[in-house]
């Protein structure tokens, strides 16, 4: 078959947008059977086609870095892109497909943040997803969950035929590993970090509850607990003053480090040089920090809700996001616990080992198989 892969949302520079649904889309076209489809990838990104050398891509010209133009190419341009190609299917890498073709198509979705906690997200952003992602889901052939989480919510929400909703995890990366411990002290000083350190790593948006891991923290401080800083690492997202503001108002400035937007090639070295990786968040259609802290051997604590406790399973410990003092707790506990740290960094480790991107790859080809082969709303 010839598959067509929009990869409108696939960026490749050294910042925040390299992150997220377009990390997905960088690693699943990593790893895509070769020999089994022929694919063309519709991109922005010039580099693609030297990452790829097996795929064959289709530089777009329009600036879809702009969200207004890539909704018009999407909709409006791709389905004469699709009709030149002689593509057969569609993969709609994020979330939507174009409603005017009428090739196949299948679309990952991600979550449905905009629909649980609509509170959370770009009002413009909201309503987009809301209508397009919506009529996508009703006109695939078959639609990638990434977690059974998601999938429950695109069932229970939208009313879509859970034999269309195939759940194909993320993987993680090979460089996601516990560093040589020589090679982690000279970056550690390289970097000035703290000798001890809680880390949180994601968007600082309002979603991942930073305002109630900050209030947790200033909790432990009162009660004595000195000895880690909290580090928030991450590209500033949309609502980050509120969680400035709450810094301030908890007396916490200049005892938190927020470094920033992490470059990838570091990831591995941050998740290593701290003795807890804290991820509270409010709603998570994977969780993929969570699963690159484990493969890198750094215990964890996250959210009980969401998709987190299938990425975490036994491994680390799972508190309510809005319980600030269960967090606290879990947090004192682990720090003080050694035994309990060396426990769940090897469970972590074996966790991470069962999620892989070659595995994701092998299973996205199969249902491109079932999209094509299978009526709409056939057994998959």
């Amino acid at each position: 078959m010839h598959i067509g892969l929009n990869a409108q949302l696939l960026s490749l520079s050294q910042d925040y947008r390299a992150t997220g649904i377009s990390w997905y889309v960088y690693n699943l076209l990593g790893h895509l059977p070769a020999g089994q489809h022929r694919y063309t990838v519709f991109t922005a990104e010039r580099r693609a086609a030297e990452l790829w050398p097996q795929l064959r891509v289709r530089l777009t010209r329009w600036p879809t870095r702009n969200p207004l133009v890539r909704i018009f190419w999407e909709q409006v341009l791709l389905p004469l892109h699709l009709a030149r190609e002689g593509v057969d299917l569609l993969h709609g890498l994020g979330f939507v497909i174009p409603l005017a073709s009428r090739r196949p198509g299948v679309i990952t979705i991600f979550d449905l943040g905009f629909v649980v906690h609509p509170e959370l997200i770009k009002p413009a952003r909201r309503i987009y997803l809301s209508t397009m992602a919506r009529l996508s889901a009703q006109r695939a052939r078959r639609i990638i969950a990434i977690s059974q989480a998601t999938k429950q919510d695109i069932v229970r929400l939208w009313g879509i035929d859970p034999q269309r909703v195939v759940v194909i995890p993320c993987g993680v990366e090979e460089r996601f590993r516990p560093p040589a411990p020589e090679a982690l002290e000279a970056w550690r000083r390289r970097r000035s970090l703290p000798e001890h350190m809680i880390l949180f790593l994601g968007t600082l948006e309002p979603r991942k509850n930073i305002p109630g891991l900050l209030r947790a923290y200033a909790l432990l401080r009162s009660r004595g607990l000195r000895s880690h800083m909290l580090v928030l690492a991450g590209a500033a997202g949309w609502g980050q003053t509120s969680i400035l503001a709450e810094m301030g108002r908890l007396g916490l400035n200049g005892q938190v480090f927020l470094p920033g937007y992490v470059p990838s090639e570091e990831l591995p070295l941050w998740y290593a040089a701290a003795d807890l990786f804290v991820y509270p968040s409010l709603y998570e259609g994977f969780g993929l920090p969570v699963l690159e802290a484990m493969a890198c051997g750094t215990p964890v604590i996250a959210a009980d809700g969401s998709a987190l406790p299938e990425v975490v399973g036994e491994a680390g410990l799972l508190v309510s996001p809005t319980d600030v003092e269960a967090l606290a707790e879990a947090i004192q506990r682990a720090l003080q616990d050694p035994s309990l740290r060396e426990a769940m960094r090897g469970k972590g480790l074996l966790q991470a080992r069962r999620f892989s991107w070659a595995e994701a790859g092998r299973r996205t080809a199969q249902v491109y198989e079932e999209a094509t082969t299978h009526e709409r709303g056939g057994d998959v």
